[in-house]
């Protein structure tokens, strides 16, 4: 996530424009158009089918495209889905650049069942000789994806897909296909992350390469048979893809309210985890410190809005510490009197310790930062809750705090075992990172309903589908809000608090009003969520019939 806010903004505003871009080249002369793509405007069909799926910005759809890859003959059948896979993953990129979010993890999900396989002469144009034995495979890719509301009636994409092992020419790939600047650079290992078949110099690149590949066709005798080694050679491959309405939810629907109050994982509590990362490119160091981090400001200010929303917190505890608001300061102590100090003192520049001379003020700033760096902090707030007709009931609404996630996986462990409600601020690490699911399993998760906002770049394709198959129950006991692209740093903190505030404020907001609460205020064309989507809620049954008191 989230480092994008370092970036110019111009960033965004490069995805945004290539989102309308077209992509004039011409398709393979293999006629894929004849499989399942299209050739002409983009926009030329036009679909009907726009359902709202449980979002404020993005509609969802059924997506498919049909692309092709040459092997050698001789080649395994595990081989062969590794080159489709390697493919089929540079289409991320290509969606991602569109505004597009593609549901399954980097689209591995291949269905090698419905290859279509050719065997092949590859020929070399100048001599007509055969050079090797090759195999084409065709494959259509199906998917579910979500659009921002802007391409509602867009009903087809014309984009482009990388082939054969384009790892090797990275050089090419990154100056024809990319912004090729800094960020795009630090993709050069993964490039088909950042790969935009929209760009202008992509496109006369792919026509380029196209043209050639049709003047060495004309040279062939038996072209049912035979391909040019230009073309099973080919860099990129010309796609269309298909985009149908998908049928989620019309209605409001709610979290299940009288679920996360009646206590799940802990009796008489409700449970929500924040774990908070470090969200800036550089490490804690040198000049550096904890604070200088601007997650550690977001982090600040989702407290804040927290306990603005509801006065009474108390820290109940503080992993290690016996002591955990009073900070040294050159050989002298100061005690803020709650985390409140705190707040102010970082986010307003104001309420100082009595005696604390200006010149310190920075130093008690990275006292503190330093003495809760890694720490769990449990906040409580007794409260009285009365669900429908049952009688009013004790609940401690619990509020745990991590500030200072990186790689390890053990602070998420802990928050989604030991949590009803858990939110992740901080990096995706293109999925690979603490909240991979790879990294868990069924017994890390409690067995009772919960909710996870999972705050980071492309979550939903990182995260969204394969946490499903790790719960208990599936989506009858989860639901899980994710965000299609990359999202900004900046606001992020005080969204999350002021989603915590919604959903436990007693109100029993719908998921639409909870989202509308954790946008951030830097409108896109896709708003100011990163086309946010919850998934899980379809078989929710609480409704606003039962109403819910909540006092402190």
């Amino acid at each position: 996530m989230h480092a994008l806010s370092t970036r110019p903004q111009s960033f965004f505003c490069r995805a945004a424009a290539a989102r309308a871009a077209g992509l004039a080249t011409g398709l393979l002369a293999l006629s894929l158009a004849a499989t399942g793509c299209e050739s002409g405007d983009p926009a030329a069909e036009i679909d009907s089918s726009t359902d709202d799926l449980t979002s404020n910005t993005a509609l969802a759809r059924d997506m498919t495209f049909t692309g092709v890859v040459y092997v050698d003959v001789g080649t395994s059948d595990s081989a062969i889905l590794q080159a489709v896979r390697k493919q089929t993953q540079s289409a991320f990129g290509a969606f991602r650049e569109n505004n597009i979010a593609v549901n399954s993890r980097e689209l591995g999900e291949v269905d090698a069942k419905a290859f279509v396989k050719t065997t092949m002469d590859a020929i070399t144009p100048a001599t007509g000789a055969v050079a090797k034995k090759v195999v084409r495979v065709t494959y259509t890719y199906k998917d579910t994806a979500v659009v921002p509301k802007s391409m509602s009636t867009r009903s087809s994409m014309s984009l482009g897909l990388l082939h054969g092992n384009y790892s090797a020419q990275v050089s090419k790939v990154l100056a024809d296909c990319t912004s090729n600047d800094k960020h795009a650079q630090e993709f050069s290992s993964s490039v088909w992350y950042v790969f935009n078949p929209s760009l202008s110099s992509c496109k006369k690149a792919m026509a380029a390469e196209q043209k050639l590949i049709d003047a060495d066709r004309v040279k062939l005798t038996s072209p049912a048979t035979q391909v040019v080694l230009t073309e099973a050679n080919r860099l990129y491959v010309p796609m269309t893809a298909k985009l149908v309405g998908n049928k989620t939810n019309k209605g409001a629907s709610y979290p299940e309210y009288d679920r996360l109050w009646s206590g799940g994982v802990q009796k008489g509590r409700l449970v929500i985890a924040s774990v908070n990362g470090m969200l800036a490119d550089w490490h804690v160091g040198g000049s550096n410190e904890i604070i200088d981090d601007e997650g550690w400001q977001e982090w600040m200010m989702q407290l804040r809005e927290v306990f603005k929303a509801r006065p009474g917190w108390k820290l109940a505890s503080a992993e290690g510490l016996t002591a955990p608001l009073t900070f040294a300061v050159n050989g002298k102590s100061y005690t803020a009197a709650s985390v409140l100090d705190i707040i102010k003192w970082e986010l307003d520049g104001a309420g100082w310790p009595a005696g604390l001379p200006t010149a310190d003020q920075r130093a008690l700033r990275v006292a503190v930062g330093k003495q809760l760096y890694q720490r769990w902090l449990r906040f409580e707030l007794p409260l009285k809750v009365k669900i429908g007709t049952k009688a009013q009931a004790s609940v401690i609404l619990t509020y745990d705090n991590y500030f200072g996630a990186g790689s390890s996986s053990q602070p998420h462990k802990r928050a989604i075992k030991t949590a009803d409600v858990f939110l992740y601020n901080g990096h995706s690490y293109i999925g690979y990172g603490p909240l991979d699911p790879s990294n868990f399993s069924t017994s890390d998760m409690p067995a009772s309903y919960q909710i996870f906002f999972i705050d980071s770049c492309v979550s939903y394709n990182y995260y969204e589908k394969d946490y499903f198959k790790l719960k208990t129950g599936a989506s009858a006991n989860l639901d899980i809000i994710t965000n299609g692209l990359e999202t900004w740093t900046t606001g992020s903190g005080a969204a999350l608090g002021r989603f915590i505030a919604g959903l436990t404020n007693g109100s029993q907001l719908s998921w639409s009003a909870l989202l509308k609460t954790a946008e951030v205020p830097y409108a896109y064309s896709w708003g100011g969520d990163a086309l946010r989507v919850v998934d899980g809620e379809l078989d929710n049954k609480y409704l606003p019939a039962t109403k819910i008191a909540v006092t402190n």
